[in-house]
């Protein structure tokens, strides 16, 4: 110590030096503490100061290697070199920022090494796919960085085909960023369906447009932000488009179509609905052009007679057209579509809510649509009993007609018409038409039709016993009857019709026809049971355990029997499950009361067969026994 206090010589002491002449490195190698007064042989004085190079070292420590301090260029460089589709995707699991931005590489920019091109052929196809993958995001999940990871996701493994986007989050939902990356990722698209995604403008779609040309199907409702800029991108990106469904978009207009009807020669359905600037410009510019178009649908328009018109001149191809809401019609407009002859190929056509749709009308679409096999006709208040004659008289291809809410035609008409089309036709619809009322009719007067196999009268009150007798006279062939909601009718009304089915009934549907009783259902089992397959008694509430003895005993192919809210009780299902030849398969018993704990062993035993078993409302059937009963009968699906 004394020889340090009286050295004479030029060396100092220095508060915290080294015995390295290079600090910095010395500080990557070890840990430098608190500061020490350290002696030293001479050597250059350092130009900086001591604290500086205390606060160099620090700060390097707490500053780790990352490659997070590369800028996006160069981790776009870095990525889009990546050799197969695998690699792609595990980058794209490392963070948020490297997904994204792994999202925003298309096929084009992607580039492999010469040394690796023959190593990596099999995950370059896999770029593009056949596009047999299939994703949907609802709701919550349907944000951008889904897309992002569905994009990158699905490019190694097979191609995304479809994607479906609906009920956008609100908070985080999905925008122009997230197809962006569909757009960049899946170019092997070919179906995308778009709901209630008002925050998807022109931008992303022209993506789509841009990096999808394989895009076949087209969905597009409520999407508030798309204009016709979108509908020209695609029209444009995509000549292979096939199908173009618009609904509630009302910033898409005529020019949209125009170009759709340009640049897509193969585009064979189109389905237009609540789009206020569509007008006859665009309608009759689609239908002109697109000769291959073949399902036309068009709902609350602002169109008028000229465009139905030009479907009548120039829709040759088409073979199902839906008309819906369409208040600028008039009568003259059906008429030229009719007379026009150009819908030789028609073969379904269904129209609702047209006024200008009336006896006149709908005469020329009889006359003009020569191979219209179905017809169905809701809520057209002016077609009467002298339209629908005329027009079975002229369709005499017709094999099934269908009336909703058509409260001008009656009983008569619609005999009269079934006596018009009794060679082809197959199955009569008549759902709520007031005017069918209980007459009497002279039956040596009418022909039989024998072609009619299926009958359906639902909600018409007016129907009672007199007008299913004269059906059943006329319609001896039937094998499915659907008498929904026919409170009035009766055992006797039922039976006529039910003895003179001679080809034997195979699905019967009674719900609400609460007047039947058990000997009706005697008599049904007794005369169909070696036929019957479906029978449905729901809310029939005077059918008890009897009618279940009867179906027992005699139905031998009953698969699917309904006797929800009728007044059975444990007796009957233990008679049910005794019949040997029976093999249910779906038993409903919603809301019978009259079930207990003692009908559990006996839907064990039908559980045997059963694929479905409703017990939704039988609240006196305790819920242990019903646990119990989901336990034995796994494979059975319950509804409790």
């Amino acid at each position: 110590m004394p020889a340090l206090v009286n050295y004479s010589g030029d060396d100092d002491l220095y508060p915290g030096g080294s015995f390295r002449p290079n600090p910095i490195d010395l500080g990557r190698l070890y840990t430098i503490g608190s500061s020490y007064d350290v002696y030293y042989p001479p050597s250059k004085r350092a130009r900086i100061s001591t604290p500086f190079i205390f606060e160099t070292l620090e700060s390097e420590q707490d500053q780790k290697p990352s490659i997070d301090v590369l800028p996006e260029e160069c981790l776009f460089e870095i990525f889009r070199r990546l050799p197969s589709g695998k690699e792609r995707s595990s980058c794209a699991c490392v963070s948020k920022r490297w997904l994204m931005l792994m999202s925003s590489i298309s096929k084009a920019e992607i580039s492999l090494p010469s040394d690796t091109e023959m190593i990596s052929a099999d995950e370059d196809q896999d770029i593009e796919g056949d596009g047999y993958l299939t994703r949907c995001l609802e709701g919550k999940k349907a944000t951008d960085v889904r897309l992002a990871a569905i994009a990158v996701g699905t490019s190694g493994r097979g191609g995304l085909g479809k994607l479906s986007i609906g009920g956008s989050n609100s908070a985080r939902g999905v925008t122009n960023i997230g197809l962006s990356a569909v757009a960049h990722g899946c170019p092997s698209l070919r179906s995308l369906s778009l709901w209630d995604v008002s925050s998807v403008g022109d931008d992303g779609l022209s993506e789509i447009a841009e990096g999808c040309h394989m895009l076949e199907k087209l969905d597009l409702c409520q999407t508030s932000s798309i204009t016709n800029k979108s509908l020209m991108a695609i029209a444009e990106g995509c000549p292979n488009l096939t199908t173009l469904n618009i609904e509630s978009c009302p910033k898409i207009g005529n020019e949209g179509l125009q170009a759709i009807a340009r640049n897509c020669p193969n585009l064979q359905s189109i389905s237009i609905k609540d789009c206020p600037l569509v007008g006859d410009h665009g309608v009759s510019s689609l239908l002109a052009s697109a000769s291959n178009l073949s399902k036309v649908k068009l709902q609350a328009l602002n169109i008028t007679d000229f465009s139905l018109a030009v479907i009548g001149h120039y829709g040759k191809a088409i073979t199902n057209l839906a008309l819906s809401d369409l208040h600028n019609v008039s009568e003259r407009g059906f008429w030229v579509m009719g007379v026009a002859q150009g819908l030789q190929k028609l073969i379904s056509l269904t129209i609702t809510s047209c006024r200008g749709v009336t006896d006149a009308s709908i005469e020329a679409m009889g006359k003009g649509c020569a191979n219209l096999k179905q017809m169905c006709l809701r809520k057209c208040c002016f077609v009467s009993d002298n339209g629908l004659v005329a027009f079975a008289g002229a369709a005499g291809s017709l094999e099934s007609l269908q009336l909703e809410e058509c409260n001008r035609v009656t009983q008569s008409g619609v005999i009269v018409a079934l006596s018009n089309l009794k060679t082809k036709l197959k199955s009569l619809t008549l759902v709520k038409c007031m005017g069918i009322k209980d007459i009497d009719v002279d039956e040596s007067m009418l022909s039989r039709c024998m072609s009619l196999r299926s009958l359906t009268i639902r909600n018409c009150p007016g129907v009672g016993s007199a007008s299913l007798a004269v059906v059943g006279k006329l319609c001896p062939q039937l094998q499915v009857i659907d008498l929904t909601g026919l409170y009035g009718i009766t055992d006797a009304g039922l039976l006529p019709l039910l003895e003179n089915c001679e080809a034997g009934l195979v699905k019967v549907n009674l719900t609400g026809c609460w007047n039947l009783t058990d000997n009706i259902i005697s008599a049904l089992s007794r005369l169909h049971g070696g036929t019957l397959e479906l029978l449905n008694l729901d809310g029939c509430r005077r059918i008890t355990d009897a009618s279940l003895a009867a179906i027992a005993d005699d139905c031998l192919l009953l698969n699917d029997l309904d006797v929800s809210k009728c007044a059975i009780s444990d007796s009957g299902i233990a008679v049910l499950s005794s019949a040997r030849q029976l093999s249910l398969r779906v038993l409903s018993l919603s809301g019978c009361s009259g079930l207990s704990n003692k009908s559990v062993p006996s839907l064990k035993k039908l559980g045997r067969t059963l694929v479905g078993l409703n017990l939704q409302n039988c609240n006196s059937i305790g819920s242990s026994k019903i646990e119990l009963l989901m336990e034995s009968l796994w494979r059975c699906d319950i509804l409790a």
